[in-house]
């Protein structure tokens, strides 16, 4: 299973088990969030600590859905980034974007 869904009352903790993340998951990814969005969460985690690589389609997956998440009052925070995803976020410069954690449970914290 490349995700898996884990609740924290009402947060949801979206588990991404690839350790390189690309063009061939990223619409599988975009679906599950487009739907999870759709369905009224408001309060969505990613975690990538099981990814050493993201590419530019994975990465324009989370981008398009923070926004959809944002514009109907919610937010999608970022854990667990490996030192190479970080760097693509940083190259980018979506870090500025993005509110990212250490660990999941940080992220669930800052829901709080």
């Amino acid at each position: 299973m490349d995700f898996i869904k884990e609740f924290k009352d009402d947060i949801e903790i979206i588990h991404v088990n690839i350790t390189r993340a690309t063009l061939k998951e990223a619409e599988e990814f975009k679906k599950l969030l487009y739907v999870e969005i759709e369905d009224g969460r408001k309060k969505i985690i990613v975690d990538l600590i099981q990814s050493e690589f993201i590419d530019s389609t994975f990465l324009g997956a989370l981008v398009v859905s923070l926004k959809r998440i944002r514009s109907m009052g919610g937010d999608l925070k970022l854990a667990g980034l490996q030192p190479a995803v970080m760097s693509m976020f940083e190259l980018t410069r979506m870090y500025r974007v993005f509110e990212i954690h250490n660990f999941w449970s940080e992220a669930v914290e800052s829901f709080k």
